[in-house]
């Protein structure tokens, strides 16, 4: 194969039976090096595609190319990837240093090349000194960093992870986040990362894909993902929001209360849209303000630590979230609220796109 760690994906489409399409005619392209994320739901597809890259699922359409050569009938281990897995599959009756060194053998590594190997991986995991432990005696952390070490050491042109981190507390998942994209960056493994945690796509990838019911339905960089989802789906996903139908006029859209919001890029729209944005771009401003675009009662003020979250009933069917920063002021609860929200700060999706849902 090619040094090179390009990925290619072209039309998969992967059937389990006659009437389950778990991934529908997948076209993505990966760069070399590049930290790549599948992010979506449970039973998205993204754990099938991942695990059809890997060679563990036969795809029953469409092409897999790695560095440019086709591997669709390659076995898993002539793939040249490293899968980690979210449940650690670790070899619990060897020790640390024989679970890291495990695939060093089939990869022609032997002897004082071997344990220099295993030596360097587990310096680069913060694992130095655990060598002769058995898995039973770590922590869950601990555990997984042993799984990525594992896969690392090798260093395979692929590394491909199932959500890594689900079974983790917030905390260590927050600090190994950051340690997986060192060490991505430190060795310049592509890399393709399946999770449903939209902090840890954002926070870890150079681009994302968003999957729903076997689609992909955008493909961005985290900013784009975030700040111009294509879809009224990927918009309520990726990021909280306030969502509402409205009707298209003109420059403004109509909500069903009618009160009437400044939209950006709204003119070439027609009949009903859906509108969203994000409650860190409200502001609160005195009832009855010229810059108020919803008026309304505070009906509750959550404290969240960073920010509080102040949400006010404007008759429209469901509470208006906003989000107060640390030092702001936070209106009492029965108290009446202006909100302000610019133009550009608000999402307009087709009418089509209302009733996706990923």
């Amino acid at each position: 194969m090619s040094a090179s760690a390009t990925i290619s994906i072209s039309d998969v489409t992967v059937m389990f039976g006659n009437d389950h399409r778990a991934v529908n005619a997948a076209n993505l392209e990966v760069g070399d090096g590049e930290f790549f994320t599948l992010l979506g739901p449970s039973g998205c597809g993204k754990t099938t595609l991942l695990r059809t890259l890997a060679g563990f699922i036969r795809q029953t359409a469409g092409s897999i190319r790695i560095g440019g050569q086709a591997v669709d009938h390659f076995p898993p281990h002539q793939r040249d990837t490293a899968m980690v897995f979210q449940n650690y599959a670790i070899f619990p009756h060897l020790t640390v240093a024989q679970n890291v060194a495990y695939g060093l053998k089939s990869r022609g590594l032997h002897g004082d090349e071997a344990r220099a190997r295993v030596r360097e991986t587990l310096h680069m995991v913060d694992l130095e000194g655990y060598e002769d432990r058995l898995p039973r005696s770590m922590s869950g952390g601990q555990q997984q960093r042993v799984v990525i070490a594992r896969a690392i050491a090798t260093r395979p042109r692929v590394l491909l992870m199932d959500e890594p981190l689900a079974n983790l507390d917030a905390k260590l998942r927050n600090r190994l986040r950051l340690d997986i994209r060192r060490l991505q960056q430190e060795l310049g493994i592509t890399t393709i990362y399946v999770t449903h945690d939209q902090d840890e796509a954002l926070s870890l990838s150079d681009r994302i894909g968003v999957m729903s019911r076997g689609d992909l339905l955008q493909v961005g960089t985290p900013h784009e993902i975030f700040r111009a989802p294509a879809t009224v789906a990927v918009a309520k996903f990726v990021g909280e929001g306030n969502f509402f139908v409205a009707k298209a006029a003109g420059s403004e859209a109509i909500l069903e209360n009618g009160s009437r919001i400044p939209v950006a890029g709204l003119e070439a729209a027609s009949g009903k849209v859906e509108i969203g944005f994000r409650p860190h771009n409200v502001r609160l401003v005195g009832h009855g303000s010229v810059d108020a675009v919803f008026s309304g009662s505070v009906a509750e003020t959550i404290y969240l630590g960073t920010l509080t979250r102040c949400e006010v009933d404007c008759g429209l069917g469901q509470r208006v979230q906003v989000d107060i920063g640390e030092g702001g002021a936070v209106p009492e609860v029965g108290s009446s609220v202006g909100l302000a929200v610019g133009p550009d700060a608000i999402m307009s999706f087709a009418h089509d796109d209302v009733d996706a849902e990923l």
